[in-house]
């Protein structure tokens, strides 16, 4: 018996012990039978001391007594302690009487919340939930733009072809290398190659290189340990990597990556592990990374700018995105799809002017889809009407062909617009298929008697096209 009250007497003493909350027992004359280390930091004296003395000679207004003589039990009530005598002048406590067997009270207890620890407490619980709602609203934000494959507009047969071969590409592990002019949608195919993939469950971490300061790179990217240098985070913060962990990893301009960081980078890589600033221990991770970059790599190699090591890591598989004047036939259908977005979100019904649709068209689109999209979103907050104009249009745009507008103008209606637009899409499509019929048809997706008829019309010779 005495073995088993020992045990359990140990097992007591180590909860309070581990407890952050303070803890007394006093026996029916208020004796202090027993109290944990905390209690009596805070009461400023130790175990040895308290233990067997009246508990009025450390808190004189002590409500022990009164509790274990009416029985009672109180809960989480604020006690005010004598000024001076404590770390802190109040506290939220518990207190009960305690009965044997036999219904007799044989002591009295009592629980201690340190403000300060609760207030520290609540302080973390804050901190948490703070980076769990920024996860939740990230998580929104992705869903809300959950590209697919299915929603990429364009039915350009090359743009066709790139995304079936970035949906293959999707179903497997390998690294990805998006390379391409500015404005091309490199980040909306990331998106779409790992929504499309088995990771598409754990988040996408994006991080744009040139957008982040050099010597802030390495902590963006691995994280760090609290104190880890000056300015440091307290309780640390944790890097992209750790962040994407069994998810994707999209690295925008790695071409603008400095060389010391591309090293540390390529070991990340090959060991899938990273060490955060200040840490002793390595943290295992599992990603899939998606590089993307306007540069030309394989010329920064050459030039010993980029490490040839580190891109025959990340080029596993290249994917070189359509310039939007390579896929003129997109165009108008880019335009039109942005043009439903602000009026659905702005409640109108603005459409374009035939001549704008030919100005679109045949604009060279240096910035691509973004280019596109911000001068459709410019134009429709300066149009005065129910049609966007060419007078809404940068002036960029519309000077190359002003000379062709003002021609058209003069005899402008429905049919002669429309006839002009026809001819310069037969002669695009001719262009692309290099004077072959056959192929130019399947690019307008008619019949090739039609377009035999087409080219009489307009008088258009295949052979000019041939000789390209």
């Amino acid at each position: 018996m005495m073995e088993k009250e020992t045990r359990y007497f140990e097992i007591f003493n180590k909860v309070l012990e581990l407890t952050d909350d303070g803890f007394i027992v006093t026996d029916i004359d208020g004796i202090i039978l027993d109290i944990n280390e905390k209690y009596c930091k805070f009461l400023k004296t130790t175990k040895k001391e308290a233990v067997g003395k009246s508990i009025f000679k450390f808190i004189p207004n002590s409500k022990m007594l009164d509790i274990v003589e009416n029985r009672y039990t109180e809960e989480s009530v604020i006690h005010t302690y004598e000024e001076g005598t404590t770390e802190e002048t109040k506290v939220i406590v518990s207190r009960s009487y305690v009965e044997d067997d036999n219904n007799n009270v044989v002591a009295g207890v009592a629980q201690v919340k340190f403000r300060l620890d609760s207030l520290d407490a609540a302080k973390k619980l804050m901190e948490q939930y703070s980076t769990l709602n920024y996860y939740k609203e990230q998580y929104q934000a992705l869903q809300e733009n959950a590209y697919e494959f299915d929603h990429l507009i364009g039915e350009d047969p090359v743009f066709e072809v790139q995304k079936r071969r970035a949906s293959h590409i999707s179903k497997t592990h390998f690294s990805v290398l998006l390379t391409g002019e500015t404005g091309t949608g490199k980040e909306v195919f990331a998106k779409a190659i790992h929504n499309s993939s088995d990771r598409k469950d754990y988040p996408m971490i994006s991080i744009n290189c040139a957008a982040i300061p050099n010597e802030l790179l390495e902590s963006e990217l691995f994280g760090y340990e609290e104190g880890a240098f000056t300015g440091a985070k307290k309780g640390g913060k944790k890097g992209k990597f750790e962040i994407a962990n069994h998810g994707t990893l999209f690295l925008d301009e790695i071409g603008d990556m400095p060389l010391s960081m591309q090293a540390k980078l390529l070991r990340v890589l090959e060991e899938k592990k990273v060490d955060p600033i200040g840490s002793t221990s390595s943290i295992p991770i599992d990603i899939r990374l998606i590089c993307a970059t306007r540069k030309n790599l394989h010329e920064m190699v050459l030039n010993g700018t980029f490490r040839e090591d580190l891109f025959y890591r990340i080029n596993v598989i290249n994917l070189e995105m359509i310039p939007l004047r390579n896929r003129r036939n997109d165009i108008n259908l880019l335009a039109k799809y942005f043009l439903e977005c602000l009026n659905e979100e702005y409640r109108k019904e603005i459409d374009f002017s035939e001549e704008v649709k030919i100005c679109l068209y045949s604009y060279n689109w240096p910035g691509n889809v973004r280019e596109l999209d911000n001068i459709i979103k410019s134009a429709y907050a300066v149009c005065d009407g129910l049609q966007i104009r060419l007078k809404d249009l940068p002036s960029r745009l519309v000077r190359d062909k002003q000379s062709d507008v003002n021609q058209l103008e003069k005899e402008m209606n429905y049919h002669k617009a429309m006839e002009k637009f026809e001819e310069q899409l037969i002669r695009n499509y001719l262009l692309q298929s290099r004077g072959n019929v056959q192929k130019a048809a399947d690019l307008a997706k008619i019949h090739r008697s039609l377009l035999y008829k087409k080219l009489q019309k307009y008088n258009i010779s295949i052979y000019e096209y041939r000789k390209r």
